[in-house]
């Protein structure tokens, strides 16, 4: 996985790397951050502005900024995106009436300037719950298919208990080494 990767690039100088976290309200950005950080996941109050956590692990320190997803918040979301490395949009899977809405923040975002060509990583999220729709239906949904000037990836996933989190992280790890040759 990514740590093995990571491994054989010990050598060289620390790589740093700015990922954003964006996701609206309630999708599960901060309980997936913590989870990345190895942190208690079992409280977790919405965020008012934004986390910052640095990840050190083999030469590589991932800073990921976890940006509030309220209304009123996402109107700032632009002012954090310049020199990104990678975006992650973490989506409810379980919140259907909220698809669309969360379908135009994502596309709106996406045509950000300062987001020309990086990589996306959406987290479709909470699919320990019944109602969660599956990854390729939202996939679907958003018309992931479109975006044809950026890698992509959705990846199912529990922020909560972790499943599918690594199969995220492998994926970033190889945008990462695709980015060095």
């Amino acid at each position: 996985g990514l740590l093995s990767i990571i491994q054989r690039l010990k050598g060289s100088p620390e790589q740093e790397l700015r990922i954003v976290l964006l996701g609206l309200d309630n999708a599960g950005k901060t309980t997936l951050l913590k989870h990345l950080a190895s942190e208690e996941v079992s409280t977790i109050t919405p965020t008012q502005g934004f986390n910052i956590k640095s990840v050190h692990s083999h030469g590589f320190k991932l800073n990921v900024w976890d940006i509030g997803g309220q209304r009123s918040i996402r109107p700032y979301w632009k002012k954090y995106l310049g020199s990104t490395d990678l975006l992650i949009y973490v989506i409810d899977s379980a919140d259907q009436k909220r698809f669309e809405e969360t379908g135009q923040e994502l596309a709106e975002l996406t045509e950000e300037e300062s987001l020309t060509g990086v990589p996306l990583l959406v987290f479709a999220n909470k699919q320990d719950l019944v109602t969660a729709a599956p990854a390729a239906e939202i996939a679907e949904g958003l018309s992931l298919h479109t975006y044809r000037d950026r890698e992509w990836q959705i990846q199912a996933c529990s922020a909560l208990s972790g499943e599918g989190v690594q199969d995220g992280m492998n994926w970033i790890s190889s945008q990462i080494m695709n980015r060095k040759k």
